[in-house]
């Protein structure tokens, strides 16, 4: 069976970011940013770019809280990575995205990238961290 991309998703109120893998599942690189219109609609935006990049897995970044608690915001996610599975027929895997954010926005502060060019890409940045983690740990684990 050939292999497939797998698909990172950073869902937003706002903005949702988007990262692809590369076939090997080694790298994650951004795939972009949907402007979030609504559940539904978000979720049919992903699902197109999922159908159309040949995907296998999308992995869906969960926000955990920090003291591992689940929130409001991580009952919504999983109710979209839910409806996602349901319109894709793709395994949505979540993966505790803590920090990721954070993190982009560190990167983002060493880039000293500013102003609307920060906030186009902040998102996808943080799929991209996402989809990086979750493809480093599972290299891990079959190592």
């Amino acid at each position: 069976m050939a292999q497939k991309k797998i698909l990172g998703v950073d869902y937003g109120d706002a903005r949702t970011g988007l990262a692809l893998s590369d076939l090997s599942g080694f790298l994650a690189s951004g795939a972009g940013c949907i402007k979030s219109t609504g559940f539904l609609k978000t979720a049919e935006s992903v699902a197109e770019v999922a159908k159309s990049n040949d995907v296998g897995l999308i992995v869906l970044g969960h926000p955990i809280n920090m003291n591992g608690t689940l929130g409001p915001r991580s009952e919504k996610v999983q109710a979209f990575g839910k409806h996602l599975e349901e319109i894709t027929g793709i395994k949505v895997e979540l993966f505790d995205e803590r920090l990721s954010t954070a993190n982009a926005h560190v990167i983002l502060n060493q880039t000293n990238t500013r102003g609307q060019k920060r906030k186009n890409i902040i998102d996808e940045m943080s799929a991209c961290l996402i989809l990086q983690s979750y493809l480093d740990r599972e290299r891990n684990k079959n190592s």
